[in-house]
């Protein structure tokens, strides 16, 4: 019998993943300076995290890898799996237990496994497969839409929980260059991975009036991609969550 999921949001792309009594923390972001700003409230510090059985850091971008502030988190042998360039930063803060995977290369972590997937950013970036008590959920970080990530589903059946990035974010002075999948790019992923449950994440994310004018361009409205779901995608469920707000789901 699988065991109970609840995602909870605490901002942009960082996510608390409870399935049964283990919990795995997202792209830790807490902190905010000049041109990256989460956009809504931060629903939880490091100080009041829960005790985590990992973390998982897409990429080493300030707002998925917060690592100054988190490494006020309370466990510093915490299991981290990170992607490689991530590896130094988080000895750096202190963190003692960290592994690199590359795509499609696993791990365990007790009753844990967490296997790597492709991305594709401004910088190298993986994405994750969390597996346990018999759920399934795929973290896409903010990468683009790849061919590889739509053969996803062949190697993994069953999704629980996909967590997709949908503000297409752009730059613009590298001639509007989209660097994030936007709302039809996560939607087509939705409808190749066909998971029980879609929650869109990274798209209340601002550079503030002056980043968003001079700098950025994104999407920052969720519902763009619950209308492009049920276009491409009309079987999924679809879920837009507060931060802050624990979401339980269905077996």
């Amino acid at each position: 019998m699988s065991e109970s999921l609840t995602v909870t949001r605490i901002a942009h792309s960082c996510h608390l993943i409870q399935i049964g009594d283990k919990t795995i923390l997202t792209d830790p972001w807490f902190s905010e300076k000049m041109f990256y700003h989460p956009g809504e409230p931060v629903a939880l510090r490091p100080e009041t995290l829960p005790h985590l059985d990992a973390v998982v850091i897409s990429h080493e971008h300030y707002d998925h890898c917060d690592l100054h502030a988190f490494r006020h988190y309370r466990d510093h042998d915490v299991p981290m799996i990170v992607a490689g360039p991530v590896v130094a930063k988080a000895r750096k803060a202190g963190f003692t237990d960290v592994t690199s995977l590359e795509p499609w290369q696993s791990t365990r972590v007790g009753d844990i496994t967490v296997h790597a997937a492709p991305g594709l950013h401004g910088v190298y970036e993986v994405t994750y497969v969390i597996q346990a008590g018999g759920r399934s959920v795929y973290f896409a970080g903010d990468t683009l839409l790849t061919p590889p990530l739509l053969t996803l589903a062949e190697r993994h059946s069953t999704f629980d929980l996909a967590l997709l990035p949908v503000n297409g974010l752009a730059i613009r002075t590298a001639g509007n260059k989209q660097v994030v999948m936007n709302a039809d790019d996560a939607a087509e992923l939705t409808a190749a991975l066909r998971p029980r449950l879609v929650v869109p994440q990274h798209y209340a994310f601002t550079g503030g009036p002056v980043g968003d004018r001079l700098i950025l361009r994104s999407d920052k409205d969720p519902g763009l991609f619950v209308n492009a779901v049920k276009r491409l995608a009309p079987a999924v469920p679809v879920t837009v969550i507060e931060t802050g707000s624990p979401l339980t789901v269905a077996p």
